[in-house]
């Protein structure tokens, strides 16, 4: 088995911050909370990860430091997670049922590196 990121990729104006706060967030909630019970019980979620807030900078180079985190495409990362999976395919599987994607989102996976000392 192998450890995969996942990225949570939107809109910047598509995330909602509080989302405990709406009858549709509590609901959107709930079913990321569901997902992510599921691949828990399947012994596949490694670690949760944290949700990110929009704010943020991108430093390129020495002294280039933009607004951001975005990306050309104007999508933010709006969390992660590490999950454990056979292979690419299967963590691909796995986020293909990220809640995220039911909204326009999506999810960036790509497997971890681990450094020997």
């Amino acid at each position: 088995m192998s450890e995969f990121v996942l990225l949570y990729r939107s809109a910047p104006d598509s995330i909602d911050e509080n989302m405990e706060e709406t009858e549709q967030g509590r609901e959107r909630l709930g079913r990321w909370r569901a997902w992510m019970e599921g691949i828990r019980q399947k012994g596949q979620l490694k670690d949760r990860g944290l949700p990110l807030r929009r704010a943020g900078k991108v430093v390129r180079g020495r002294r280039a430091v933009v607004d951001g985190p975005f990306m050309e495409t104007k999508e933010v990362v709006g969390g992660f997670s590490v999950i454990e999976a056979k292979d690419l395919a299967e963590a691909a599987a796995i986020a293909a049922e990220c809640p995220i994607v039911e909204g326009g989102g999506s999810v960036e996976v790509r497997p971890i590196m681990r450094f020997t000392t």
